[in-house]
């Protein structure tokens, strides 16, 4: 199976661009010591409702605090998922940097450039895979990310894989990646995600060599045959007994909607959202992963104002996307070889 069986709904991208106007751009970096990149979600002009859950142990994030519903930041323009761990969230400089310049931000001042973009952002660790520890993103590469996204029309169809943040990205011993998902409700709210998989925990069951992500899917599950689960997981020790890179990882996800959100419900979205992790990932959000869910709600739709439990749909939605978004990484992402291991995908070991 390749990504190409997971189909999108009619006329649409099947990704967290199927919430109109929402565009995402990557940039990344293979070879020569090098294995990361940055990806930007880059919202609608005037921003977009924002909010954030941490649920791993070890995260690196910006400008996580200005989401707080008690805070005053309402909107964001733009957020910032990349490689590099902590010295990587640099790369939203660039990005803060490319919004000023459109005077997009938070106004200050009378003139149309007294602005400051709020650029939430968080990280994945992924040092060192291609081989040269200080190979990471910087100010450069995220302006690069967010020039791509600019440059999409809005509906555009998203790269996955081993692109922008998911360039370096591993799940458990396979390698990880890029991954996205989008549905629309009976209600017509449209309810997507994007999601980073670089996690510590394995997304994929040992018994079976079965995505965990793909027994909560609509199609029925066949396992590989018991020869070639067995070959893959003989190819898999002998690539981890070589492997020189740290098992530090993170997860990282947006979740959008345009469905109408305050701050708090976009808050609840990002927390119940982290359900589709679980769903996917065994174990997750553990000390040495950093899974952090932003949640942007762009606010086309009102939900039904009668109904007190309308929001109840999109946050089981947020789950379901995320969890369908994991299992696209992993289909999508492909094996890489660099001084630092043997980064094997899942499409390399289990076609049949």
């Amino acid at each position: 199976m390749t990504t190409r069986d997971v189909p999108a709904e009619a006329g649409r991208a099947g990704a967290l661009t199927d919430v109109a106007g929402l565009r995402v751009g990557h940039a990344g970096r293979a070879g020569d010591g090098w294995l990361t990149g940055t990806t930007v979600v880059l919202a609608p002009e005037g921003g977009a409702v924002a909010a954030v859950d941490v649920r791993g142990g070890g995260p690196g994030t910006r400008e996580t605090d200005a989401l707080d519903p008690r805070n005053l930041v309402q909107r964001v323009e733009a957020v910032v998922l990349t490689g590099g761990s902590a010295y990587g969230l640099d790369a939203a400089g660039g990005v803060m940097a490319w919004l000023e310049e459109q005077g997009r931000g938070v106004r200050v001042g009378p003139g149309p450039g007294h602005v400051v973009p709020v650029v939430p952002a968080a990280c994945v660790f992924d040092l060192g895979r291609g081989g040269d520890f200080g190979a990471r993103p910087d100010a450069g590469t995220g302006r690069a990310a967010i020039l791509d996204a600019a440059a999409r029309e809005s509906g555009h169809a998203v790269a996955e894989g081993s692109v922008g943040a998911g360039t370096g990205a591993v799940v458990g011993q396979v390698k990880g990646g890029v991954g996205t998902a989008g549905t629309v409700l009976g209600s017509g709210v449209t309810v997507a995600a994007l999601v980073v998989a670089n996690a510590a925990g394995s997304g994929m069951d040992p018994r079976t060599g079965v995505l965990y992500g793909r027994y909560f899917g609509a199609e029925d599950v066949r396992p590989p045959s018991a020869g070639v689960h067995a070959l893959a997981r003989e190819r898999l020790a002998a690539a981890a007994a070589r492997n020189v890179a740290p098992p530090l990882n993170t997860t990282l996800a947006v979740v959008a909607t345009d469905a109408a959100l305050t701050k708090a419900q976009a808050q609840k979205l990002a927390g119940t959202s982290h359900d589709g992790m679980a769903r996917a990932v065994r174990p997750v959000h553990l000390l040495n992963d950093g899974d952090t869910v932003f949640a942007l709600s762009t606010g086309d739709r009102a939900l039904d104002e009668a109904d007190p439990l309308a929001l109840n749909e999109v946050l089981a939605a947020g789950a379901d996307m995320v969890t369908r978004a994991i299992v696209r990484a992993l289909l999508a992402a492909e094996s890489v070889e660099t001084p630092a291991g043997s980064f094997l995908a899942y499409r390399d070991l289990y076609q049949e």
